[in-house]
């Protein structure tokens, strides 16, 4: 029980850290509305539930054998996050949200998940993150490895679901805000756009440990 709080707490502070996870939630949510975040949050949890997978069947080990393995992760991760960087400063104005946060007229969900699964499934500290904390808190003589892989990642994986929700909504509540003031609009596209960019650039210069 207590390795269970550890690693809830160490969850906790993993996802209350700046990331292009976070960042992303609160931009579309403040671009597109309470639905598409959540989407979003989706697409994340299940590019959380794969690096979980991964992590379990040994894909950091081919990392470690084939080091341009993590070479192509690493460089499309960063050009899929300058993508939606440069695709965010492009944009002009923020669109018409509804009393609920909405975007006025049909919602993109496919869009939107597929968004948040590309950004987390090509992000290699990801990967790496799953494949160093969750053997940490597997015990050998507590039963098979993969059950307990398993119960890890869907606590990964909600936990996960929790924060980025709570930042899906944060972004929705911002859009709401910004509607009321055009200068405040281009603070916002530039401001994150510009992490987005920044986290692209950071993970160019990421090494395997």
């Amino acid at each position: 029980m207590a390795g269970l709080w550890l690693f809830f707490m160490a969850l906790a502070v993993v996802f209350l850290l700046p990331g292009p996870d976070m960042i992303l939630l609160l931009q579309t949510g403040a671009r597109q509305g309470k639905g598409a975040a959540l989407a979003t949050a989706v697409g994340l949890g299940i590019a959380r539930g794969c690096h979980v997978a991964l992590a379990a069947l040994g894909l950091a080990a081919l990392f470690k054998a084939a080091p341009w393995t993590f070479e192509v992760v690493r460089l499309a991760g960063a050009a899929y996050l300058l993508w939606i960087g440069i695709q965010c400063l492009r944009t002009t104005m923020l669109p018409n949200l509804n009393g609920e946060g909405e975007i006025a007229g049909k919602p993109r969900w496919r869009a939107s998940i597929q968004r948040g699964l590309l950004t987390n499934l090509l992000n290699p500290k990801a990967l790496l993150f799953c494949s160093v904390l969750l053997p940490q808190f597997i015990n050998p003589q507590a039963g098979p490895v993969l059950a307990q892989f398993a119960v890890l990642g869907v606590i990964l994986v909600g936990v996960g679901l929790l924060f980025d929700s709570a930042y899906a909504l944060a972004g929705a509540a911002l859009g709401r805000w910004l509607q009321r003031s055009p200068s405040a609009q281009r603070v916002q596209q530039w401001l994150f756009g510009s992490l987005l960019i920044g986290f692209a650039l950071r993970l160019t210069f990421v090494q395997q440990a």
